[in-house]
């Protein structure tokens, strides 16, 4: 009988050592840090706000710039208090090291579909942009950043 209750001891004894033994190779139990979603999990962060996504084209830049046509996607977004459509461009860069080399390209890119350079608009959230002709309402824009905050994770 003895051998039966040394048992669970020895059970113990071992979920102790391998615990210690995961605390000294420095795995954490603690949650990841939340990456940059693909364009369907940003698709379903901006639909959380109630815009309407249609008309998506990937590699759809505004433009030509061969750079940018690799990392956007174009489509045409509405809801809220935004009542007209609106042909919007995101690109999506890989990290944060891609979107602060990049990021001024697209102001380059944008005289290609901008109509009103004092309207243009664009949200930025490493490693995301979004840009496109506004005015965009107050409401909508507003909608779209909260939307690009939670799909950028930390950003990197």
């Amino acid at each position: 009988m003895p051998h039966r209750r040394s048992l669970p001891l020895a059970a113990l004894a071992l979920e102790v050592v391998l615990l210690t033994l995961i605390a000294a190779c420095g795995i954490s139990t603690a949650e990841p840090a939340p990456t940059p979603a693909d364009f369907p999990g940003i698709a379903t962060e901006i639909t959380k706000q109630q815009i309407l996504i249609r008309d998506i084209v990937s590699g759809d830049a505004g433009c030509q710039d061969p750079v940018l046509v690799q990392t956007s996607i174009g489509f045409t977004v509405s809801g809220l208090d935004q009542t007209k459509p609106v042909r919007t461009y995101l690109y999506i860069f890989r990290n944060r090291e891609a979107y602060e080399r990049l990021r001024a390209t697209i102001d380059d890119c944008a005289r290609s579909f901008v109509t009103d350079p004092a309207t243009f608009e664009s949200i930025e959230q490493s490693p995301f942009v979004l840009a496109g002709q506004g005015p965009w309402a107050p409401g909508f824009k507003a909608g779209l950043r909260a939307a690009l905050e939670v799909a950028a994770g930390t950003g990197d």
